[in-house]
């Protein structure tokens, strides 16, 4: 079985300044540690034994018309025999791209990050919690 080396994209690194600072605002910069070690310590090399552990991106159904040119787009974009992969591993998910023996890793998000301040948004008046 081959092991797989690891590529880590910009984007990832950019992410992953994103997530140190979100946890040092939440006054938790021990969680920013946690992922690390979870990161470096057990999916990474989880990924180098078994690339496919993550879910094919590309096959999943789009539900919109932006979704399914986007799908195309991207698979227009691979290269023959590279997928992008989802990896959902506590509050993270991760998209990595496999190609031959290189497993580049993509993007990295909490969960939390993901969320909406929908009353960053509007001014009080605007908004009718109901």
């Amino acid at each position: 079985m081959p092991r797989y080396t690891i590529r880590i994209a910009r984007n990832l690194t950019q992410n992953l300044d994103a997530i140190r600072r979100f946890f040092l605002e939440q006054e938790a910069p021990q969680e920013f540690e946690s992922l690390l070690e979870r990161l470096f310590g057990t999916i990474i090399p989880n990924l180098q034994q078994f690339p496919e552990m993550g879910r094919d991106l590309l096959s999943r159904r789009p539900r919109s018309v932006e979704g399914l040119s986007q799908r195309e787009e991207l698979r227009n974009i691979l290269k023959k025999g590279a997928t992008i992969r989802e990896y959902i591993g506590g509050d993270y998910l991760l998209l990595y791209a496999v190609r031959g023996e290189d497993i580049f890793l993509l993007s990295i998000k909490h969960h939390l990050q993901l969320s909406f301040d929908l009353k960053g948004h509007w001014d009080e008046d605007d908004v009718d919690p109901g």
